[in-house]
């Protein structure tokens, strides 16, 4: 969870964050008429997301109980009749009209037919900027697929795509503000269309590529593995495209791929991978990946633990199965709890190491860090050096010591990328000395 702004609570994913930023704007327009107003913006991925959106709209409530507590997001879009009866709770406002100025001044809830909405909200392209360093540019929204364990496309609608000259645009603005990488998001980011442009993701990104030769660095966030197209691989030829993708798997059985309704198999992902790596050698991959999925045996789980290995794994999310009423998979039969949870601390263990046999690897190298912001409990100025927070293009998470005397007067240089030897790793970071 994170606090975009006093008035804007955000739970869940980058998208909300951009869109909380676009509330809390609006409402900053008239901010004597707002004063009184807290919006939550929810989240509803998994039942503990909802949960804790809704805790997180209590405790705001009986801190404030002076102020109108609003409760917007997927939460609120999928199951307005729900919220809208919870006394912390003043109004409901759902996932489309949450961007509009007008939905804050009416005491009704406000929730309308998600799949009806068809337009492409350029508000997107207000990009949620991080330690003014990244910037991540939504460029999509809303899923046309029906996984049968997800719930997001009955929050977010179907698939809306932002016209491909609009983000050149952004992101020219964005480097005359000193942003020096731009990350791609989206609820299923590869199904990106904009039929006007004739762009798909992949000619999208080399577009991006060959007409803002400036732009240091251009990162893709979570990708589903069987849409991406020759054109989306041959861009990570570009070594300002970094080399860092995290798939959306679920899983690395056929059958159990199969009963969530997902249209790759097991071999098309490692297919994917190798393939990737013939590109780009140094190709890094997260995955996400459920765990316990109704059916799932011990001979599937397997599967998806062997598939960390064949296709070169590092970075996992892993989640519990969680069901979510209103989807097939919720009418599946469910495996026990306690079974579920020891499956989740195994995959995670298996993750653990993969990511510390990466870090490993990475000793003695140098590697160009992006610095984003100093670490105030770690800086020893005393001894002449700042220590500064960071990350590497392949996404490891990196805490560079540098020489105060070859620093700027201000020690403030986030956003810039400087060079640093790898000395040594803790399991989770990598540490590192600027190299002058």
């Amino acid at each position: 969870m994170s606090n975009t702004a006093k008035k804007v609570t955000n739970l869940g994913c980058r998208l909300n964050i951009s869109e909380g930023n676009h509330i809390n704007a609006m409402l900053a327009q008239d901010p004597e008429k707002y004063k009184d107003v807290m919006v939550v913006n929810s989240c509803a991925v998994t039942k503990e997301a909802t949960r804790k959106s809704l805790q997180t709209a209590r405790q705001l409530k009986r801190a404030n109980p002076n102020k109108k507590l609003i409760f917007t997001g997927c939460a609120a879009q999928i199951a307005p009749d729900k919220y809208r009866n919870i006394a912390e709770i003043d109004t409901v406002i759902g996932n489309d009209k949450k961007l509009h100025l007008e939905s804050y001044d009416d005491e009704t809830p406000i929730v309308s037919d998600i799949f009806t909405v068809t337009e492409t909200a350029l508000h997107l392209l207000e990009s949620y900027r991080f330690n003014n360093s990244r910037a991540f540019m939504q460029i999509q929204t809303g899923c046309d697929h029906r996984c049968t364990f997800c719930i997001i496309p009955y929050g977010r609608g179907n698939s809306r795509s932002v016209p491909a000259p609009d983000i050149i645009a952004q992101i020219k603005q964005l480097l005359a503000t000193n942003v020096t990488e731009i990350v791609l998001t989206g609820v299923d980011l590869t199904s990106y269309h904009d039929a006007e442009n004739n762009r798909n993701l992949g000619t999208l990104v080399q577009e991006i590529l060959d007409k803002v030769p400036t732009l240091p660095r251009l990162r893709i966030s979570s990708l589903d593995c069987i849409e991406i197209d020759d054109a989306l691989k041959q861009a990570f030829a570009c070594e300002r495209l970094m080399p860092h993708l995290h798939l959306s798997l679920q899983s690395g059985d056929d059958l159990i791929l199969k009963r969530m309704k997902r249209r790759h198999n097991r071999a098309q992902a490692i297919e994917l991978c190798q393939n990737l790596r013939e590109i780009r050698p140094d190709m890094v991959f997260g995955a996400d990946i459920i765990v316990g999925f109704p059916t799932e045996t011990d001979a599937h789980f397997e599967q998806s633990c062997a598939m960390i290995e064949q296709c070169g794994l590092t970075w996992l999310h892993v989640f519990p199965f969680s069901a979510r009423e209103g989807t097939p998979a919720a009418r599946m039969p469910a495996l026990h709890g306690d079974i579920i949870r020891k499956r989740a601390k195994t995959l995670r263990n298996i993750g653990d190491e993969a990511v510390r046999a990466y870090l490993d690897s990475v000793a003695g190298q140098i590697v160009p860090i992006l610095l984003e912001r100093p670490i105030a409990d770690a800086t020893h100025h005393d001894e002449g050096n700042i220590t500064y927070n960071g990350y590497s293009p392949h996404f490891a998470e990196t805490v560079m010591t540098l020489n105060h005397d070859n620093m700027p007067a201000t020690n403030n240089i986030g956003g810039t990328i400087i060079n640093a030897r790898i000395t040594h790793n803790d399991g989770k970071k990598l540490y590192g000395e600027m190299v002058v």
